[in-house]
């Protein structure tokens, strides 16, 4: 069967595409305005739609989360900047909170394009307004501090995204690059993890008193290290 190949794809473990953007807040540079903290870069279809409504709001709920887990957040999508601004009245109206983070416009989608946002052409779905076809989709793109992409989701149009999620998730990753571990299934804060990899004959292992005896040797749960 032959393939057709295009565009390589962005991948977890690539450079994060850098790029400089106008934002509500001013135009930035994104790896100089990272630094050296965690980000989070999410896209939404557009403004004035209700479920980007909902999640934008939710995001701005969850400020405090996402600052002590030393991340930073920053939206796009391709509407310009008056609209991001005056939509932003309009969610502080309808869901008692406004975007605290910046809101790129994206009218090329270029960025979208760079971060593998696009869905297919010609889509649309309930909840997201009328014919978009031209949009960047529902996906977030988590951004280590080397500026890496350490981990990316994407959700359909019609479907709002679970951010208490991306903060479970932030957690496991910011886990695993401190330590040597992985995280087992449904994984919370505090809940054992998974030494990996199995030590070398003779070698004692990470924290093995703390080791739950298991019947594979290749799955050795451990208390979480702090």
């Amino acid at each position: 069967m032959a393939l057709r190949l295009g565009v390589m794809a962005l991948r977890i473990g690539d450079e994060a595409p850098d790029f400089t953007a106008e934002t509500t807040v001013g135009e930035l540079a994104f790896h100089d305005w990272l630094g050296h903290h965690w980000g989070m870069l999410f896209s939404h279809p557009g403004d004035f739609t209700p479920v980007c409504t909902t999640e934008l709001a939710a995001v701005a709920r969850l400020a405090p989360e996402f600052e002590r887990r030393r991340t930073r957040v920053i939206s796009l999508s391709a509407d310009a900047l008056a609209s991001h601004h005056q939509w932003s009245r309009e969610i502080a109206a309808s869901e008692g909170i406004a975007p605290n983070f910046p809101m790129i416009s994206d009218p090329e989608l270029e960025i979208a394009r760079a971060y593998d946002m696009l869905p297919a052409a010609d889509i649309s779905a309930p909840g997201c307004g009328p014919a978009l076809d031209r949009v960047a989709g529902r996906s977030v793109v988590i951004v280590t501090p080397g500026h890496r992409v350490a981990a990316m989701l994407s959700y359909p149009l019609a479907c709002g995204r679970n951010f208490h999620e991306v903060l479970r998730l932030l957690d496991a990753l910011q886990l695993t690059d401190r330590h040597p571990v992985a995280t087992p299934a449904d994984w919370v804060p505090g809940e054992p993890v998974l030494a990996s990899p199995v030590p070398a004959p003779g070698t004692r292992g990470l924290n093995r008193p703390g080791e739950r005896a298991v019947s594979k040797p290749y799955v050795r749960r451990i208390r979480q290290p702090l």
